[in-house]
């Protein structure tokens, strides 16, 4: 019989009571709030909020950002990860800790290194702005900003299932005369395939909800470079605030079918590797 077995029943419960008002007070009931406070004038109002132009503009900017980064980064995080486990080279643990960078450092600061480097009195700037060429305070400060931030998310994700998985399956397919992509697609692939797509979605989800790194690269300027959460936090400073949390429920709902995705990959990925377990 298990540990957790052997606890006397009454002990079970209140921990499980604490989970459970522990999630209610802190997840549960915030994001009912939202919903409420969203549509607490009507559906009407809730609908006509989300078709204002400003806002629209936001939605535009929040998914053309998602759009570039998720791509980008999933080329990456293959690249990176496939290099770190597949092979031996000088600077392997140096590429390890730069890929956790982004994860250590304050989103604030991270947006604060572009203002450094592509700003008026940045690194790059004066020769930037001899050029015609302005980073800062557009579209594409925040798309690098969002990189920077959610680079690590699939390679984190890869790393460790490449590693358990091992190069057996590799070695054997080249020693049947695969070639090196033909042994990636369907060998390495299908295998990381889930991890993949979680690393995915993790990438995704903080893509659109980033606001420290964003907020100092934007300049806010309505229309242009305010994402859906910086359209957000104006509108609630302005005491617009049924626009405000409907805006806001537009992300809460994105984090919720990103709560169901993720559960739904893990079940798939524990159903591929029951028969694995039982066969050892």
């Amino acid at each position: 019989m298990s540990q957790s077995r052997q606890e006397p029943t009454i002990i079970r419960r209140i921990l499980i009571t604490i989970a459970l008002w522990y999630i209610g007070f802190f997840l549960v009931l915030p994001l009912m709030i939202v919903f409420a406070s969203a549509l607490h004038q009507g559906v009407g109002v809730y609908l006509s909020s989300l078709h204002d132009p400003m806002t629209l503009a936001a939605i535009r900017l929040t998914l053309l950002t998602a759009v570039v980064a998720v791509p980008l980064n999933l080329f990456f995080g293959i690249a990176a990860s496939w290099a770190i486990v597949k092979f031996d080279f000088r600077g392997k643990n140096l590429l390890l800790t730069l890929i956790d960078l982004p994860l250590s450092v304050s989103p604030v600061i991270s947006g604060l290194i572009y203002v450094l480097l592509f700003g008026a009195h940045g690194a790059w700037g004066p020769w930037l702005k001899a050029h015609g060429i302005q980073i800062i305070f557009t579209p594409a400060a925040i798309i690098l900003t969002t990189l920077f931030v959610t680079f690590p998310l699939v390679a984190r994700e890869l790393i460790p299932m490449m590693k358990t998985l091992g190069n057996d399956e590799e070695e054997a397919a080249i020693t049947l005369g695969a070639g090196g992509f033909k042994t990636f697609w369907y060998v390495t692939l299908p295998n990381i395939k889930w991890g993949l797509l979680y690393g995915v979605l993790l990438c995704n989800a903080r893509a659109m909800g980033e606001f420290g790194a964003v907020s100092v690269v934007s300049g806010h300027i309505r229309g242009l470079t305010n994402t859906l959460p910086l359209h957000i936090e104006i509108l609630y400073n302005e005491y617009q605030f049924t626009a405000a949390f409907a805006a806001a429920s537009l992300l809460v709902f994105l984090a919720l079918v990103t709560l169901v995705a993720k559960s739904l990959i893990e079940l798939k990925f524990k159903a591929e590797q029951m028969p694995l377990l039982k066969g050892k």
